[in-house]
This record gives structure tokens, C-alpha cells and sequence, in this order.
């Protein structure tokens, strides 16, 4: 019996703040972003947030073309970030959407901006 694996998450929010973009030696690009989901329910106003990581074109993309505010559509893959924190010197961990799509749907500066672009890097 053949076992299948999913793990593929789909968004559509808007960013919480600017794109932050790290450049490597490499040549490769990271960009991380925050996106706030509105939930289901209307009594509950407070948004899920969820931490972003695009690599590559896609990253470089995310840094030229959207800010805070930022209306946006992704398809990822969830994982874990783990370290030791500094001060209780604990394993710790957070959930991470490695982003393998990501779609322009508007801007806070450009409400009609639309793309759609893929991309992704594993390592750096």
C-alpha cells in the first residue's frame, strides 16, 4: 500500500509589513513576510497571521512589488523553523509557509496590479 503525503496550504490575505529581503553571497534571495487572514466567523475581527518565506524570482517579485497592506494569494508548503532560544537555552519552534506561488491581487498603492509568479529555492 502506497502511503500519500499532502502538505499544501492556500491564503489569501494581506501583509502585515513590508517585505523584509535578505540577499546571501550566493546570489540568492530570501524575502519573509506576515500575512493576516480574516477567520470564517464575523463575530471575531482579529485575523490569523502566518509568517512567509519565498526564495528566489518569487522573493525578489515580493520585494519590488508589495508592502504593507498588500492584497495576496499564495500556495505553499507548511514547516517548522526550530532553535534554541538565547535566554532559556529551550528547543523552540514556529510554523512557516514556504511559499511556492505567490499572486498579486492588489497593492495599498495600486489597487488593479495583478500577477502571478512561481518560484522556489531549498537552500542558500
Amino acid at each position: 500500500m502506497t502511503t500519500l503525503n499532502i502538505n499544501q496550504i492556500n491564503l489569501v490575505g494581506r501583509l502585515g509589513k513590508d517585505p523584509e529581503i535578505k540577499w546571501f553571497d550566493s546570489g540568492k534571495v530570501l524575502a519573509k513576510l506576515t500575512l493576516a487572514v480574516k477567520r470564517p466567523t464575523n463575530t471575531d475581527k482579529t485575523p490569523n497571521w502566518f509568517d512567509l518565506e519565498l526564495w528566489g524570482k518569487t522573493a525578489e517579485i515580493a520585494s519590488e512589488y508589495t508592502n504593507k497592506g498588500s492584497l495576496i494569494a499564495i500556495e505553499g508548503e507548511l514547516k517548522f523553523d526550530e532553535w534554541v532560544d538565547k535566554d532559556t537555552n529551550k528547543q523552540r519552534s514556529k510554523p512557516v509557509v514556504k511559499v511556492n506561488r505567490l499572486e498579486l491581487l492588489a497593492s495599498s498603492n495600486n489597487m488593479d496590479s495583478q500577477s502571478d509568479t512561481t518560484d522556489n529555492e531549498d537552500d542558500f
